[in-house]
């Protein structure tokens, strides 16, 4: 329903039954369709995971689960398609947010910032912080992913209509889509569903389950928010041994907007991106490191290798198969894959390695 206004709990409309011979043949079209024979092969796994699932003959709830989660990815993927070159940075808070809050205008402020330094700002398309942040931003800067609930009016009117919007059924559909397409997060005061995306967020950081990325808390002088969350992590959970003391480096704790923007914008001064190849994690950087810098890295950060050390690479052939950035100059090490807080760290050492602007 990319664009569409959704009437608060209303489902949309459920199309009509395909033919099952028809549906055989347009899935034929569309694997074939796919550009390489890697697209096909992955397809080809999906298909063959839904008809094992066909097989075990599910509830007719758990297959209407799966088909309007499917749908709603589709839809979102495609909504984000046009805008994969784009940085984008997704920022959470309270949809109860009044206009003249100063969180309110706090959360204008540091989209428009973003926005002028050339960010796309991700929502969930609601009022309160999520307005504020799109106001800030501009429609142009703005992509909204809403979730439809009976009490919320749906869309914003800064993105209501556009086609950087989708509204979504479940919460773990929509919590993928903000997280997924983001390279940073600013994170507002807010409620349950803030706490519950901000500590998801942190969860997948923390294992590994998503990349390393910048996380800003934000709120206003004096409110104390992000200060009490950061009490129960470092003075209760890494106290009792609940998570690490590094830990605590995944994220900032700031009430300076600006301080927020350079945070999100400084991640990326040297560091470009990571990947696995094999057991070996690629880290890709915009400027070469020396031979003294390897050394130090070595030094801060060898105890992450679960064997051998940080090393220069040229990209690897699974990297220059898929296009992924051959050019850019990289480290690879056989990351132990514990101490999460420890790489962000790393990544912030070969950000102090990028060249002095002036």
């Amino acid at each position: 329903m990319t664009g569409d206004a959704v009437t608060p709990g209303v489902e949309p409309p459920i199309p009509a039954p395909v033919p099952v011979e028809d549906a055989y043949a347009h899935l034929a079209a569309a694997l074939e369709a796919l550009p390489t024979s890697r697209h096909r092969r992955v397809a080809t796994q999906m298909v063959e995971a839904m008809t094992e699932m066909f097989r075990i003959q599910p509830d007719l709830a758990d297959l209407k689960i799966t088909a309007a989660a499917l749908t709603e990815m589709g839809e979102a993927f495609e909504m984000f398609l046009p805008y994969g070159d784009a940085p984008k940075l997704t920022i959470f808070g309270s949809a109860r947010t009044k206009q003249d809050d100063p969180l309110y205008r706090l959360a204008r402020e540091v989209a428009a910032d973003l926005a002028q330094a050339g960010w796309m700002v991700i929502t969930g398309a609601g009022p309160g912080i999520m307005q504020a942040a799109m106001e800030g931003a501009g429609r142009e800067h703005s992509i909204g992913v809403s979730i439809r609930l009976p009490f919320e009016q749906g869309a914003n009117p800064v993105i209501a209509g556009d086609e950087k919007y989708v509204s979504m059924k479940y919460f773990f559909t929509r919590k993928l889509m903000l997280v997924k397409e983001s390279r940073g997060f600013i994170c507002l005061p807010g409620g349950f569903g803030t706490l519950d995306e901000t500590f998801e967020l942190l969860t997948l950081t923390q294992t590994g389950k998503g990349v390393p990325v910048p996380i800003v808390f934000l709120d206003t002088p004096g409110m104390g928010y992000w200060d009490a969350v950061h009490d129960f992590i470092d003075g209760l959970l890494a106290r009792h041994g609940l998570v690490s003391p590094a830990d605590t480096k995944l994220y900032l704790v700031t009430d300076d907007c600006h301080r927020a923007v350079d945070e999100v914008l400084r991640f990326y001064v040297n560091y470009h991106s990571m990947r696995y190849v094999g057991d070996l994690l690629v880290v890709r950087m915009h400027h070469t490191v020396t031979d003294e810098q390897l050394h130090l890295l070595n030094e801060r950060f060898g105890h992450l290798c679960k064997r051998g050390t940080i090393s220069r690479v040229d990209a690897l052939e699974p990297e220059r198969k898929d296009h992924d950035h051959p050019a850019l100059p990289r480290i690879a090490f056989t990351f132990a894959k514990h101490g999460y807080g420890e790489l962000r760290s790393m990544i912030d050492t070969i950000n102090s390695f990028a060249p002095d602007p002036r």
